[in-house]
C-alpha cells in the first residue's frame, strides 16, 4: 500500500531513478532510447531534481510504500501568471500503474495550491494513457505547445487545464 508524502532530498537519486524508468517506459517509442536519455540526464537527474524541491511555491511528493517509491509528483505556480499551478511532472512506475497511485498523487497536489484559480499541464498527444488519466480529472484541451517543458525542448505536446475550487 502506498502513501503520498512530501519529497525529500533523501528521495531523490530514487526519484530520478523511478523517472528514468517510466520516461524509457512510455517515450521509448515516440522519440528513441538516446533521446529519451538526453532529456532524462538533464531534467531528471539529481540536481534537477533538488532545485524542484527547494522551490518555495511548489510541492514535490512520491508515493512510498515503506521499500520503494512507486511514483512522483511536482506542481508549482506559474511564475508569468498569478492564479495558475501547473502540474510539471505526475509519473507512476509501470508495474504499479492501474492500483490509484497517479489518482492519489494527483488528489494531494490539486489541494495544495489555495490561491491557485485553475491547473495546467502540458502532455504528449501520442500519450493516450496520460491523456485519458487528465481528461478522466477535469482536465480539457486549451491549446498547443512546440516546446513542452522547456524552451527549445521540440516535443509537441497538447497544454490541458483543469478549473480548481
Amino acid at each position: 500500500m502506498f502513501f503520498v508524502r512530501t519529497a525529500t532530498e533523501r528521495d531523490l537519486p530514487q526519484v530520478s531513478a523511478l523517472l528514468a524508468e517510466a520516461w524509457h517506459a512510455t517515450y521509448y517509442a515516440f522519440y528513441g532510447a538516446a533521446r529519451v536519455s538526453e532529456i532524462t540526464a538533464k531534467w531528471h537527474s539529481v540536481e534537477a531534481l533538488k532545485a524542484q524541491l527547494a522551490r518555495r511555491d511548489a510541492e514535490f511528493v512520491v508515493a512510498d510504500d515503506g521499500k520503494a517509491l512507486g511514483g512522483m509528483g511536482y506542481a508549482a505556480m506559474s511564475k508569468s501568471e498569478p492564479g495558475v499551478a501547473v502540474l510539471h511532472q505526475l509519473y507512476v512506475l509501470p508495474q504499479y500503474q492501474r492500483q490509484g497511485i497517479g489518482r492519489d498523487i494527483f488528489a494531494e497536489l490539486e489541494t495544495c495550491f489555495p490561491d491557485a484559480k485553475k491547473m495546467r499541464l502540458e502532455v504528449a498527444p501520442e500519450n493516450a494513457q496520460a491523456v485519458g488519466f487528465y481528461t478522466a480529472h477535469g482536465f480539457a484541451k486549451i491549446g498547443e505547445t512546440a516546446s513542452c517543458g522547456g524552451e527549445h525542448s521540440g516535443i509537441a505536446a497538447w497544454v490541458l487545464e483543469k478549473a480548481l475550487h
